[in-house]
């Protein structure tokens, strides 16, 4: 008791407090957004040299390198890497439905404009195999192949796609490259790296599940050696198994026991092999480029493209490709795959940065991301390269052998590049069963992710309807058509959780100043004469029938209804005394809680005047409290251009509106 009294102390102390008072009393002034004059009067501050270098962030952190400490570190880091690059960049290359030597062009060009305008220490750009295969989807839609372009019946190999369609598959690619890259810098201008954040874990996570299945689909052909067409469209995924499955009789069983002897040797060192080395060296063995050089030897010596009709990489040229201008023409053609494209590659690359900064305690600016991506592809697309991305794979090592910087990636570029001006050949005679068996190895992280399912479940019912959705849709229509059905699954639920927002009656805890959800906490009562109502989320148009619906609900009155009936019954001459009438209602007043009301519109502020008018009509006191500042000024401005001036009553507290209304009664 002495507790309680000492809390209306404390009330007493100071005046009762209306929101508009408040604001007078603490000199309340809304906070300035923008300024013209200033901004114009910052920027005589700022020179070019200083824009220059925000621009490029190599300048700054290479004047502070400290090369005694750093240099050997990073060399050690950049080789490893570098000998990552040459089976992963071959292999994903295939992916994408180019030559493999583009894999090896995308570890050197974009990787050394990432060097100079990146942020991250640690990441490690370059192919990764879902950005890859949405690539390779949209080159195998608008491309034509080198078998296909010999075929005298051209048209009827290729029925659905229009003459002026017949482009290189390179062509296609960096078309998608540019696009890309022009879609990133357009992110960076407007600041728009926030959209990324509609790629939720769930459907990040089970979008890569699928994408690793459908991987797995694409590269079955290669590690039984069967020769089938390439699908286009929809579906393409369900028809490649039942071609497969049609030409199962043709498996070439050398190609099958290649496969099976590179799988088994990856998945022995990755299993066995590996663990133990870590132990006792942080270099681990470069098992990949073990199996494409002996894979490459034993297939040259064997000669196991023409005895046992193998297929083979093929023809590496030697060199740096010529600069090119990418096909304009193509750009409004693959506009919307490159939209998917953008943002599955950005949202890698930026969760992969941000794992990394937080690990080692340093800073990355997702904005400068997105013109260091968006450069690195504009570049690329000039030199025969496909969009790229950071590969967890590779940044794992980068930084688990020691890497301190992006000096690693020179490294590695420097490497890469002896090998495009004189190695790159050696290769040609390397089996695709072998680089199949890579990229099957490799995906063994994507496929537990499937793990992640369960938890889902576990936690909330609708993640795991995004992760199931995004699934089946990325496995048995399209890479991109899944994507965007969990963009917008996910956005249908979070609508639909802004339209039922978490509503409920508060009552007092007795000798406490907390109000507390009645249906939760038994010991919350309820005050006599009074109802506080607690609304928690957004009030706007989508939304505001159900808002009054549940406050009809729980309060137990829907004033229309008896306003009605009051109405009727004066038209049959009836009058009632509401003084002495039963239906005198024993609520004298509605308090609303306001405190967690995030956002309202104008068409909230009206479905409030109007339910505050109808409970007066009935005799029944409207109050509203705890309003934040922001909703405060929507409502006042609302309110008086409407009417104005100020209807509502907004008092600071729970409190504060309790003892007015106590006043107010006492005065009558």
């Amino acid at each position: 008791m002495e507790k309680q009294d000492t809390l209306l102390q404390i009330h007493l102390e100071r005046p009762i407090y209306e929101q508009e008072t408040l604001n007078e009393d603490y000199h309340y002034e809304k906070p300035k957004t923008f300024d013209f004059h200033n901004a114009l009067s910052d920027l005589k501050y700022k020179n070019w040299k200083s824009c220059f270098i925000s621009a490029i962030p190599s300048i700054y952190w290479l004047k502070n390198y400290n090369w005694k400490e750093n240099l050997m570190s990073d060399i050690i880091s950049g080789l490893t890497v570098a000998i990552m690059h040459i089976p992963q960049g071959m292999a994903y290359a295939l992916l994408g439905n180019v030559p493999p030597v583009v894999g090896i062009y995308m570890a050197f060009f974009p990787v050394l404009m990432y060097f100079f305008f990146g942020t991250s220490k640690h990441v490690s750009m370059g192919t990764f195999a879902v950005v890859c295969l949405m690539t390779g989807k949209t080159v195998t839609s608008y491309s034509i192949s080198h078998n296909e372009i010999t075929t005298p019946n051209v048209t009827t190999t290729l029925p659905d796609l229009p003459g002026e369609y017949l482009y290189t598959p390179i062509q296609v690619a960096t078309a998608v490259t540019l696009m890309v890259g022009i879609f990133q810098i357009i992110m960076y201008i407007f600041h728009l790296g926030i959209i990324s954040t509609l790629l939720s874990d769930p459907l990040v996570n089970s979008f890569t599940t699928g994408a690793a299945v459908c991987v797995l689909i694409s590269q079955i052909k290669d590690l039984l050696g069967l020769k089938i067409s390439k699908q286009k469209g929809y579906f393409k995924f369900i028809f490649t198994l039942i071609d497969i499955l049609k030409e199962i009789q043709n498996t070439n069983l050398t190609a099958v026991f290649i496969s099976l002897i590179t799988i088994v040797g990856l998945i022995s060192n990755n299993e066995f092999l590996k663990p133990w080395i870590s132990k006792k060296c942080s270099i681990p063995i470069p098992i990949e480029l073990i199996a494409v050089v002996s894979g490459t030897l034993i297939s040259k010596y064997f000669c196991f493209s023409t005895k046992y009709n193998i297929q083979v990489v093929g023809d590496i040229p030697t060199g740096l490709p010529v600069p090119t201008i990418p096909t304009f023409n193509l750009l409004h053609l693959v506009a919307m795959d490159s939209i998917a494209i953008t943002m599955v590659s950005y949202t890698i690359t930026i969760s992969m940065a941000l794992i990394f900064a937080q690990k080692l305690n340093y800073k990355i600016n997702s904005n400068q991301e997105l013109l260091a991506m968006g450069l690195s592809n504009v570049v690329g697309s000039f030199f025969s390269c496909m969009p790229v991305s950071a590969s967890l794979s590779r940044s794992l090592i980068q930084q688990t052998v020691g890497g301190r910087t992006q000096i690693a990636s020179v490294i590695s570029c420097t490497v890469l590049l002896i090998i495009l001006l004189w190695i790159g050949p050696f290769f040609e005679p390397l089996p695709r069963s072998v680089l199949a068996s890579i990229i099957i190895v490799a995906l063994k992280g994507m496929f537990q992710q499937a793990n992640q399912l369960i938890k889902f479940w576990k936690l909330s019912k609708c993640d795991a309807l995004i992760w199931i959705s995004t699934f089946l849709t990325v496995v048995i229509i399209s890479i991109d058509i899944g994507l965007l059905t969990g963009i917008i699954i996910s956005l249908a639920i979070i609508l639909l959780q802004s339209v039922r927002p978490y509503i409920c009656l508060l009552g007092y805890i007795p000798n406490t100043d907390l109000y507390l959800d009645m249906s939760r906490f038994k010991a919350a009562v309820e005050i006599p004469g009074i109802k506080i109502f607690h609304y928690c989320g957004t009030l706007n148009f989508a939304n505001i029938n159900h808002f009054k619906s549940e406050l009809y609900k729980l309060i137990g009155i829907n004033p229309k209804k008896i306003i009605e009936h009051k109405i009727k019954l004066r038209e049959k001459g009836i009058y009632i005394n509401t003084e002495d009438s039963e239906e005198k209602q024993e609520l004298q007043c509605i308090i609303m809680d306001m405190s967690a009301l995030s956002y309202i519109d104008s068409s909230g502020v009206i479905t409030l005047n109007s339910v505050m008018k109808e409970f007066q009509q009935i005799d029944i006191h409207f109050y509203f409290v705890s309003c934040t500042s922001p909703i405060f000024e929507t409502i006042r401005k609302c309110d008086l251009y409407l009417h104005g001036t100020l209807t509502f009553k907004i008092f600071a507290t729970i409190q504060d509106a309790k003892t007015y209304l106590e006043k107010e009664l006492y005065s009558r």
